[in-house]
């Protein structure tokens, strides 16, 4: 690592609560949870199978037209009067003013503020998650906000439609989403958008494995560790966004179609 089922809801006046610190730690749908537990009749892996499209088609409609897009990670623990909320908060903001939409899980701690403060700077604010243990809110800072059953499909949206990657601090979700990405990138499955990590004082443990351990035993090579940069400093961190994709990707001319649940 270098040192450089619901339909789309358009949620501006959502009321902000507390949220439990379960918030995210499993599924309030058991879809997931029968489908992972090992096969299943001929007539359930079809249906099942049909419904994991659906939600795929769900989400290829609700995000087509987003525009520049760029997805944060990280936990939802963190309050807001944490360093990591209010740098993911200047991040948002940043990304929003360059012209990026900004997306993440739609949960609170890291999540919330990056939504927050792309929605302060005038940008684009959006959510995916998979469905909740419980009935919760998502965060109130959300221009549009789409659920799905499948963790999976999830973090199918979460890179399909972003243009690069920032990450902050957070636990095993957040650490899966970084070495997915690495790993797309690093086997040409995905472009070589730019990853950054904020929080370096919490990554650099990992970092040091990476390097110290990883390279030198050669699980991978040494060029892999500039898949990802390190900045604490938000405005670096926007900035190596738009420095490698100042416009994003080319996205589709025609117009959103609301029979097909289109939006822009």
């Amino acid at each position: 690592m270098t040192d450089h089922n619901t339909p789309t809801k358009h949620l501006d006046q959502m009321p902000c609560g507390p949220r439990p610190e379960w918030w995210g730690k499993g599924t309030r749908s058991r879809l997931e949870t029968v489908f992972l537990a090992g096969p299943r009749s001929r007539r359930e892996e079809f249906l099942r199978a049909a419904r994991i499209f659906g939600e795929c088609i769900k989400g290829f409609r609700a995000l087509h037209f987003t525009g520049p897009c760029v997805t944060v990670f990280g936990s939802a623990r963190f309050a807001e009067d944490h360093q990591y909320y209010t740098m993911a908060r200047e991040v948002g903001a940043g990304l929003a003013k360059a012209g990026f939409a900004v997306m993440t899980g739609g949960g609170p701690g890291v999540m919330e503020a990056a939504n927050r403060g792309a929605k302060e700077a005038g940008g684009i604010s959006i959510g995916c998650n998979i469905k909740l243990p419980k009935e919760q809110e998502p965060n109130p800072y959300l221009d549009k906000f789409i659920e799905f059953h499948y963790f999976f499909i999830r973090k199918v949206m979460l890179v399909k439609y972003s243009d690069a990657f920032i990450v902050l601090p957070g636990g095993f979700g957040t650490m899966d989403e970084l070495f997915e990405v690495g790993t797309l990138i690093q086997t040409g499955k995905l472009e070589k958008f730019p990853v950054v990590m904020m929080g370096r004082d919490y990554f650099r443990p990992l970092g040091d494995f990476v390097r110290e351990t990883m390279v030198s035993e050669g699980t991978i090579d040494a060029e892999d560790l500039h898949l990802f940069t390190a900045t604490d400093d938000p405005a670096e961190a926007v900035s190596r966004v738009v420095a490698c994709c100042p416009g994003g990707r080319a996205r589709p001319t025609a117009v959103p179609s609301p029979v097909l649940g289109e939006t822009r």
